[in-house]
């Protein structure tokens, strides 16, 4: 390393203190020897961070590593990308966090930029660290990244701000980026790592009632996402559509979406079980919703095309007759519920 080079890293060191200086120690090392993977493990008692496969992630959910129905992500390449050890001890503390963040706010490589986003991430992947990270003015450090040019920091910094959103206290200052990751999420490339980091996110932001009015003007733009999009990318699409579609509030706005008509073919007994048994769920959570007294008491004018059109259509009345008859217990179950109110 050159001597003006080794000087810059000795500023930084004083700069950030010893925690950071081990940090960016690390990070030249793993340039140098192209090391091993040192990705941070959650504790036991966080949970599995790896999608299952419960009934209740059938409305949107997934796996959650401090209890409730949230989205998480965790880092586990086989490069060098996170700065602390492969230990369960190695969770960072407040002291750590704060040197972590000045580190992420005053680099402008991005290298150690991405890296950073991924110790930060993997950290609030933890309930205590998710609430020290915000008391910092972490968030806003974060946020600014899913601005960046460079695609892998815009998937990091989106799937720091993902693990962050599981506290409620957090989505009040996350939510002022919700409308940035709906137009990424829409203008991005197709089934891109970035695309599915932003509906992660949205999925999380949606798991109350409390931001999702702010997808309104988006409704249609995701159906046609959940159309053309690879498997992972309409599974991901789906838990988002079935948050919204277990608010009363947001009923008409899913009714009215303009659907290209081959929506239905999702209804086919050849569909994967994970995608059949969402689109029966987001169907019978839009007819509970139309049940609730008041609600489209003046029943609306749904224009042909609609989402309207298409459910309570004699299309979609005879793939439903047809799912009755399939092999899964759980398909035919499903059916079974949803075919009196229809």
């Amino acid at each position: 390393m050159g001597g003006a080079r080794g000087a810059g890293w000795v500023a930084a060191g004083l700069l950030l203190g010893a925690g950071a200086c081990y940090c960016i120690y690390r990070l030249t090392r793993g340039r140098r020897r192209g090391g091993r993977g040192l990705g941070l493990r959650p504790s036991q008692s966080a949970g599995s961070l790896e999608e299952g496969t419960p009934e209740g992630q059938l409305c949107g959910r997934s796996a959650r590593p401090t209890g409730g129905p949230w989205e998480s992500q965790w880092s586990k390449t086989s490069q060098p990308e996170d700065l602390t050890d492969g230990s369960y001890d190695d969770v960072l503390n407040a002291e750590q966090l704060q040197k972590l963040l000045y580190l992420l706010e005053s680099t402008e490589d991005p290298i150690i930029m991405e890296k950073a986003l991924i110790t930060l991430g993997n950290n609030a992947a933890f309930s205590v660290n998710q609430a020290i990270i915000r008391e910092l003015g972490g968030i806003p450090i974060v946020g600014n990244k899913i601005s960046h040019s460079n695609q892998s920091i815009k998937e990091k910094a989106l799937n720091a701000l993902n693990n962050l959103s599981v506290n409620v206290e957090n989505q009040i200052k996350i939510k002022i980026y919700i409308n940035q990751v709906c137009d990424d999420v829409l203008s991005g490339p197709l089934n891109s790592a970035v695309q599915l980091a932003g509906l992660r996110l949205l999925t999380n932001m949606t798991v109350t009632n409390d931001h999702q009015h702010m997808l309104h003007s988006y409704i249609t733009d995701l159906f046609q996402v959940l159309l053309t999009g690879n498997g992972n990318t309409k599974v991901q699409v789906l838990k988002l559509l079935l948050n919204l579609s277990e608010n009363p509030a947001m009923t008409e706005g899913l009714l009215r979406a303009q659907v290209d008509a081959s929506f239905l073919s999702l209804y086919d007994s050849y569909v994967a079980k994970e995608i059949l048994l969402r689109v029966l769920t987001l169907f019978q959570n839009i007819n509970n919703c139309l049940k609730i007294e008041g609600h489209l008491a003046v029943q609306p004018t749904f224009t042909e095309g609609s989402l309207f059109f298409l459910l309570y259509g004699e299309e979609c009345a005879q793939k439903l007759r047809a799912l009755v008859h399939h092999d899964d217990a759980e398909v035919k179950e499903k059916v079974i519920t949803i075919m009196p109110k229809i």
